[in-house]
């Protein structure tokens, strides 16, 4: 009871230097939830963002020699065809998923009076998972046996299905591609993805690669996309995957630029670092801004020592040990951060709140008040306050009795 009558009548005899200090606490607090739940927000939407091209994959390309070999010139296109890319699956044990892609832009889709040239994309069934492409419901994706039968049956992007059927019902309907009739058997759930290396998924359109390949003639790839099992392989498979293909397709394999290999995994490397980065400064900013708070706090508790000397005499004299001055004036330090942190907290969860309606998402993702953020923000309150605290404390504990008697 004594020790809160101390406390309040500390407050009373600094009432503006308190207010003062407790709205620096109160700022830096809020402050600090809200940079690192805008961290947070911000690594989750571009990590969102970037699944939307799949998980860790990576694509290959062909393109042209820059090497004279073997009596062939500089120049030369690279294509690539399916059994590339079975070759590459059966020869590199750490691939663990692979898919030829076909694909064309020359092709138009037409639907009544409804057209559009989308990127046309012909691939095996297991692409779907490898680049987070499914249904939405009462659709399915591509399976084996329209593969093995060469049906023609097209999934649409959930943008081109509204271009071309508004709220209309699109599976089981009929569009055609040039002049051939295709039976729409599912449309894209809507995703997030902030790169392609043809067209969103959103705006194109796919077949099963068979009957592509049997539509248009051909049996050139557009690229192969290929997962690995895991990640530390994927220097390894990158230099396997140019081996490989410099042996089949006759180029000097020291000519890297033959073919072009896109690994997605480096990015996510990135954004792991790029985002530890990131919060820390946010954390640091926040930390600052508290720091100050704390300073005005160890400044309030050095008055009171100051105001107080007798009060310690007294105690001391009478018996008071000084790990119990030490530990009264280390309460009052931690009790008067924690009303400013409580405000902060909920005056930070509160502004975090509200920007969850702000239409920002999509760009720099939304804030979020979460468990890491909240024990964040309660680590550096406690190393504000033992900061704050220490001092004032520690002199109160070392005062001579004499000297405050007098």
């Amino acid at each position: 009871m004594s020790f809160f009558k101390d406390f309040f009548q500390m407050i009373k005899n600094q009432r503006l230097r308190t207010f003062m200090t407790l709205f620096g606490i109160v700022w830096g607090t809020a402050t600090l939830i809200i940079l690192l739940a805008f961290g947070m927000g911000f690594r989750d939407q571009m990590t969102l963002n970037m699944r939307g091209m799949g998980d860790e994959i990576m694509l290959v390309f062909g393109s042209q020699t820059t090497k004279p070999y073997q009596g062939y010139g500089i120049g030369r296109q690279i294509r690539f065809r399916e059994s590339d890319a079975w070759s590459l699956k059966q020869n590199i044990p750490q691939i663990s998923e692979i898919a030829p892609e076909y694909t064309t832009s020359a092709s138009e889709l037409r639907r009544g009076d409804r057209r559009n040239s989308p990127h046309l994309t012909g691939i095996p069934e297991n692409y779907g998972k490898m680049r987070n492409i499914f249904a939405q419901e009462g659709g399915r994706w591509i399976n084996d046996r329209d593969l093995r039968e060469q049906r023609r049956v097209i999934f649409l992007g959930d943008k081109l299905k509204e271009l071309l059927f508004d709220d209309e019902d699109a599976i089981g309907q009929k569009v055609y591609v040039n002049h051939t009739p295709f039976t729409v058997i599912g449309v894209m759930q809507p995703k997030s993805q902030n790169s392609s290396y043809n067209q969103r998924d959103q705006d194109r359109a796919f077949i099963p690669m068979t009957t592509f390949s049997t539509l248009f003639g051909t049996d050139i790839l557009n690229n192969i996309v290929l997962q690995v099992e895991d990640p530390r392989y994927s220097t390894h498979v990158k230099n396997a995957i140019e081996k490989h293909m410099a042996h089949r397709h006759r180029f000097d394999p020291e000519d890297t630029d033959s073919i072009l290999i896109w690994d997605t995994g480096e990015f996510w490397s990135f954004i792991t670092y790029f985002f530890l980065g990131f919060n820390i400064f946010m954390g640091v900013i926040g930390f600052v801004t508290l720091a100050v708070g704390g300073i005005g706090v160890a400044n309030i508790m050095f008055v009171a020592v100051q105001e107080r000397m007798k009060e310690i005499g007294i105690r001391r004299s009478v018996g008071a040990r000084r790990s119990s001055i030490l530990s009264h004036f280390f309460g009052e330090t931690f009790l008067l951060i924690g009303i400013g942190a409580l405000a902060g907290y909920l005056i930070g969860w509160g502004i975090v709140g509200a920007m969850q309606f702000i239409p920002i998402k999509e760009f720099v993702g939304t804030p979020q008040f979460t468990p890491g953020v909240g024990l964040v923000a309660f680590a550096v309150l406690t190393v504000i306050g033992l900061a704050a605290g220490w001092m004032p404390a520690f002199r109160a504990s070392r005062l001579n009795v004499i000297e405050c008697l007098k």
